[in-house]
């Protein structure tokens, strides 16, 4: 085999090491200013970028000769158009290299199936080339036949490990067929066997935002910002990453980055209203953001049910009331979303409507039955004195995840209701000498001081309470209540305070407020 038919015969794998194993010998042998080198460079050079973008290969500059058939090819291509071969042609690359007019953005299906007699035909001149499969797998793809995309980007991946654009190509069918942790698992392993390769790590950085997996999203994000600290989309992922990790301060960077790039952004202006209303507690500036995605899109349920819930938990009567029409035209839609049921059951607990909120509750559980909802299922239920029912409910969830205190605390309680208090008080006490401190420490004593046989010994279980977390409102009315019992005034007066000030419209603290304030 002479020099010019190896450095052909290399190139048409398609395979990177060996296309730059052509450009090497074009390189060594002084074939670079021939028409043939010249020509080689340019296709291999194509290949590479194309296909191997992350490469990090130094490849030599484009001087494509004017008359050659691949010159011309490649020309047509850049234009965006696609170059047929002769019918009698059995020259390979005059079968593969015309499709890089389509490789990148080529969404027509009547022009992707059109190339595929010629990657057919392709096929059977190479069967080791890497090139046929992997556009095969593409025209497959955008055609909507995930099944023959997917067999035909394995096989590009058999052919060649180094294909990496085959395997995100497989990434991308098992996501669009809702086989995402198959896909993560494959990114995952892609991103060990190609530590060096950004795409990869964007991929794969975007897969874990998408499937909310923010612990594992928020470092990966943050490597892709180190090696490109411009990129929007990330500077918008790692924002809301951070929200949803509730570290507000550190999102406000980001945001105020991504305001430079695209300041009437959706999502961007979600994020806004986010940080104003969970990270500063600023509901009018959180509802200024809200209402700037609304004037362009009226209908949009997210932006249209946190402004419901952030109007309905204001003190402003008018508000509130503008809040509960909001959600009213939201429950109004024939098949209300599991999110808009979700933002109706919390105001009919916040409202303790049992009844009512008992129907939103069995309708997510139906659709859904999230720990949430199951959480969400135990306190209707309490709210209407079922302790049975609030026992199933809260056995459920712990069973889910014996290890989450919120979850074990709800359990605990439900075991109190129920009168089985010695099972009750041995799991506090394991909880409680594992415990640092902070707001499981004081749910714990909490529930502890219902245990207690007297006022004075649950008092000092709830003072515990309180120094571990001054807001925790059940510890905050035990108080009231124990002092409201004792008739004493200027103590229960004290912490019923406390308990409006974090709770203004809990019907039974305004109940009390109305009593102390008639005195």
């Amino acid at each position: 085999m002479g020099v010019a038919d190896e450095i052909r015969s290399l190139t048409e794998t398609g395979v990177l090491l060996r296309m730059l194993q052509a450009l090497e010998l074009i390189r060594s042998r002084n074939l670079g200013a021939s028409e043939f080198g010249r020509v080689m460079n340019g296709v291999n050079a194509a290949f590479i970028r194309r296909i191997y973008p992350d490469a990090g290969a130094a490849l030599p500059t484009a001087d494509l000769p004017q008359t050659h058939v691949y010159a011309r090819i490649l020309r047509e291509a850049e234009r965006g158009n696609y170059t047929a071969p002769p019918a009698a042609s059995i020259d390979f690359l005059e079968h593969v290299l015309p499709f890089l007019a389509l490789l990148d953005a080529e969404t027509r299906q009547e022009r992707l199936l059109a190339a595929l007699p010629d990657l057919e035909k392709a096929g059977r001149l190479r069967p080791d080339s890497v090139l046929v499969p992997y556009f095969s797998g593409i025209v497959f793809e955008r055609a909507g036949r995930p099944q023959e995309a997917e067999a035909a980007y394995t096989e590009a991946y058999r052919i060649s490990r180094e294909c990496y654009s085959a395997m995100l190509g497989l990434v991308r069918v098992m996501t669009n067929t809702g086989r995402k942790q198959q896909a993560l698992a494959l990114l995952a392993e892609l991103a060990v066997s190609h530590p060096d390769n950004m795409e990869i790590k964007r991929q794969l950085a975007a897969a874990y935002y998408e499937n909310r997996d923010w612990l594992r999203a928020e470092p990966a994000v943050a490597e892709i910002l180190r090696h490109d600290s411009r990129s929007g989309d990330f500077i918008l992922m790692r924002a809301h990453i951070l929200i949803e990790l509730g570290r507000f301060a550190q999102a406000q960077a980001p945001l105020d980055l991504y305001a430079s790039i695209s300041p009437n952004n959706r999502l961007y202006l979600f994020l806004r209203a986010r940080l104003q209303a969970e990270g500063y507690r600023n509901r009018d500036s959180a509802l200024n953001y809200l209402r700037s995605i609304l004037r362009v899109s009226p209908g949009d349920e997210e932006a249209l049910a946190y402004a419901a819930r952030l109007l309905m938990e204001s003190p402003r009567p008018t508000d509130e009331a503008e809040g509960r029409e909001l959600l009213g035209r939201l429950l109004s839609a024939p098949s209300p979303s599991l999110p808009v049921l979700s933002l109706a059951l919390r105001d009919a607990i916040r409202r303790e409507k049992w009844q009512e909120a008992q129907d939103y509750v069995n309708r997510l559980l139906r659709g859904r039955r999230s720990s949430q909802d199951l959480l969400d299922a135990y306190t209707v239920e309490v709210g209407l004195g079922n302790k049975t029912r609030a026992l199933t409910y809260a056995r459920e969830v712990y069973e889910r995840d014996s290890s989450n205190d919120e979850s074990a605390a709800v359990y605990i309680a439900a075991l109190i209701d129920s009168g089985r208090k010695e099972e009750a008080g041995r799991m506090i006490e394991s909880r409680l000498s594992v415990q640092g401190g902070g707001q499981a420490k004081s749910r714990y004593y909490y529930l502890r001081s219902r245990l207690r046989a007297n006022e004075e010994t649950a008092l000092g279980d709830l003072r515990s309470s309180l120094f571990e977390d001054p807001r925790n409102l059940d510890a905050l009315i035990a108080m009231f209540e124990i002092y409201h019992r004792r008739k004493d005034e200027r103590r229960a007066l004290y912490y019923l305070k406390q308990a409006l000030a974090i709770a203004p419209d809990n019907p039974r603290l305004k109940r009390y407020e109305q009593e102390y304030g008639a005195n």
